[in-house]
């Protein structure tokens, strides 16, 4: 799993605690979705890109592509609509597995006091810390203080993880974060991860809602702020500060999340393309441009 930073693309906003939300916003009028849409479809474009994409908030899915559809044994397309609509064909987001499976593990640990993010790894065992510098803590994997690499700490905490939680890091997903927000598509399995754009709205709305299970407000808000202090690049816990007051994941499958507007937004190109990321994330996040 590899992360890039948006921090090197934006000329200022140095992010911090993010500003407290509306308790309870209202939905975002009809027309803002149609612009927004409009936006994003020109930014891909000219970016000459395809991916699958949405954004949304509190309320869920604002705009997004049409989802791909499974060809009916390649029949032609009815000439009337289908009593059921098509099953969505899943994406494969190996990619973001860190934000999508491991980071929500780790919280849910966190908070039931199993893991302590200052404690040195040493302290649950030999299994927790093998191959880790003495003294090493999941807040410096986390962020990415740690000597090991970008590797190296996924997988440390990953054992962490498994090794603290009984079972394989994807069970673990499936019956602490998954099951109870309805993903009932989504799975980890021999390195991949098939999810559909609904299971992702269901995440990630989530974590811009005000709702306190399975993903703790206090593992979320703790997350999106920086946590390095004054070092360089700033990183939050496994998030990544960006522009526009967001915090993002990934490289050229990617998610952003807003907290002071309560919006996200995932992106998921075409053949691992990274060209539209800069672009779509502009779209969907910076200011309208002054009529």
């Amino acid at each position: 799993m590899t992360l890039q930073s948006d921090a090197a693309e934006r000329p200022g906003d140095p992010p911090g605690r993010p500003a407290p939300a509306p308790a309870h916003p209202e939905a975002p009028p009809p027309q803002e979705a149609d612009v927004l849409a409009a936006r994003v479809r020109e930014a891909l474009h000219r970016a000459g890109a395809r991916a699958a994409w949405a954004v949304g908030g509190p309320h869920g899915t604002l705009a997004g592509s049409a989802p791909p559809r499974r060809p009916a044994d390649g029949a032609a397309p009815p000439a009337a609509p289908p009593a059921a609509p098509a099953e969505e064909a899943p994406h494969d987001a190996a990619a973001l597995a860190g934000v999508l499976a491991l980071w929500p593990v780790l919280g849910r640990l966190v908070a039931g006091e199993a893991l302590g993010l200052h404690t040195p790894l040493t302290a649950y065992g030999d299994r927790a810390a093998a191959d880790l510098p003495p003294g090493t803590t999941a807040h410096q994997l986390l962020t990415r203080r740690s000597p090991a690499g970008d590797g190296a700490a996924d997988a440390a905490l990953t054992r962490l993880a498994e090794h603290l939680g009984g079972a394989p890091l994807g069970e673990l997903a499936a019956t602490l974060v998954w099951q109870p927000l309805g993903m009932t598509r989504t799975r980890l399995a021999d390195g991949a991860l098939p999810t559909t754009s609904a299971d992702l709205a269901r995440f990630l709305t989530h974590l811009v809602s005000s709702c306190d299970a399975p993903v703790a407000r206090s593992w979320t808000d703790g997350s999106l702020r920086i946590r390095t202090g004054e070092l360089t690049p700033a990183r939050g816990l496994l998030w990544h500060p960006a522009p526009h007051g967001t915090w993002s994941y990934g490289d050229a499958s990617a998610v952003w999340v807003c907290p002071r507007r309560r919006r996200w937004a995932v992106l998921l190109p075409a053949d691992g393309d990274g060209r539209p990321r800069a672009a779509f994330r502009e779209a969907v996040f910076a200011p309208p441009p002054a009529p």
